[in-house]
């Protein structure tokens, strides 16, 4: 699963040091079309907003329960300027709707 298939969650998992429940974005376009790239992009976040919100993270891993949730971009390619804009701004959307939001690091 990846970024193009935004009806699907990629990857949920905990975070052992943490105990966050990371649920991963697989992002392995690039910045050349921008506008789809970040299109695409919006509609994987909304996905997983859904996902929460809904209640469905809570039947699919009743685990998931009292921790706190992260939404985590595993981008391939670096953001572009444009990228980076989108990701402050989804960034705040997401911390009030009370999850969090981060960009991993892919090595």
């Amino acid at each position: 699963m990846t970024i193009e298939q935004a009806g699907t969650i990629d990857f949920v998992g905990v975070d052992k040091a943490s105990g966050k429940v990371i649920l991963t974005i697989a992002d392995h376009m690039d910045w050349t079309d921008t506008g789809f790239h970040l299109g695409k992009l919006q509609d994987k976040l909304n996905c997983y907003l859904r996902f929460c919100e809904s209640g469905e993270l809570y039947e699919a891993y009743p685990d998931a329960k009292g921790r706190r949730v992260v939404f985590s971009i595993a981008a391939k390619y670096p953001l572009s300027a444009e990228g980076a804009s989108f990701f402050l701004k989804a960034k705040v959307a997401i911390e009030n709707a009370g999850f969090g939001l981060e960009l991993a690091k892919i090595n």
